[in-house]
C-alpha cells in the first residue's frame, strides 16, 4: 500500500463521519465508497522480476501502441486505467543519468499525442548491459500528479520501484535497436513482472 493511499483514505473517512453527524449516515456512504477507492487504487502488490537480458514493464495496464524511427528506435506505450496499480517500476537495472520534468497538456492518455503535448517525467538508464533505455511518467486527463521517488545518480535494479502517477495515466518505453520487443498492441502487461523487450546480443 502506498502511504498516499492511507491519507486518502482517512481525510475521506473524517469526512464521511462529519457529514453522518450533521446530516446522517446516508449522506455519508459515497464518502466512504471514495476512501475504500483510494485504498484499491494505491494497493501496491509485490512482483516476481524475471531475471536474465530483459526489460520489464514499467506499469500496469495495456500496450496501446508500438511505434519504430528509422533510427531503430522503438516507443512501446502503455494505457493505465483507474482500475491499474499505478506503481511504476524500472524497466532495466543501472543507473539513473537523468531525470526531467517538462510540464504540458492533459489530454487522455490512450490517445497518441499524449506522448508530445502531455506533463511528464523522463527517466533515463544506463542499463547494466551498456544501452540506455527512456521511460516517461505521462498524466492524463484525470492524473494531474506525477511522483517520481528517484533522481539523477541513483542505482536502480529491473523492476524496482520509482514512483506513481495518481488517477489514469500512460507510459512510455523507449528501446534503441539492440531490443526485440516481445509484446504486440492490446496486450496487457504487468509492471515488474512482464517481459516487454529481449536483448539482441546478449
Amino acid at each position: 500500500m502506498v502511504i498516499d493511499g492511507i491519507y486518502y483514505a482517512l481525510g475521506l473517512a473524517a469526512a464521511a463521519a462529519a457529514v453522518a453527524f450533521l446530516a446522517g449516515p446516508a449522506f455519508a456512504v459515497p464518502l466512504v465508497l471514495l476512501a475504500l477507492f483510494c485504498l484499491y487504487f494505491f494497493r501496491d502488490p509485490d512482483r516476481t522480476i524475471p531475471e536474465g537480458p530483459v526489460a520489464v514493464s514499467p506499469a500496469d495496464g495495456k500496450v496501446v501502441s508500438i511505434v519504430a524511427d528509422p533510427n531503430g528506435q522503438t516507443r512501446l506505450s502503455i494505457f493505465l486505467n483507474i482500475f491499474d496499480v499505478h506503481v511504476n517500476r524500472s524497466p532495466v537495472g543501472g543507473r539513473i543519468t537523468a531525470v526531467d520534468y517538462t510540464p504540458g497538456r492533459f489530454l487522455v492518455a490512450s490517445r497518441e499525442q499524449a506522448s508530445t503535448h502531455n506533463e511528464q517525467n523522463s527517466i533515463t538508464v544506463e542499463s547494466e548491459g551498456g544501452s540506455f533505455v527512456v521511460f516517461k511518467q505521462i498524466a492524463g486527463l484525470i492524473a494531474r500528479r506525477i511522483v517520481c521517488w528517484k533522481k539523477q545518480g541513483d542505482a536502480v535494479e529491473k523492476g524496482e520501484r520509482i514512483g506513481l502517477i495518481k488517477f489514469g495515466s500512460r507510459v512510455d518505453v523507449f528501446l534503441g535497436p539492440e531490443w526485440t520487443v516481445a509484446v504486440k498492441p492490446g496486450e496487457r502487461v504487468a509492471a515488474g513482472s512482464s517481459i516487454v523487450a529481449r536483448r539482441k546480443d546478449q
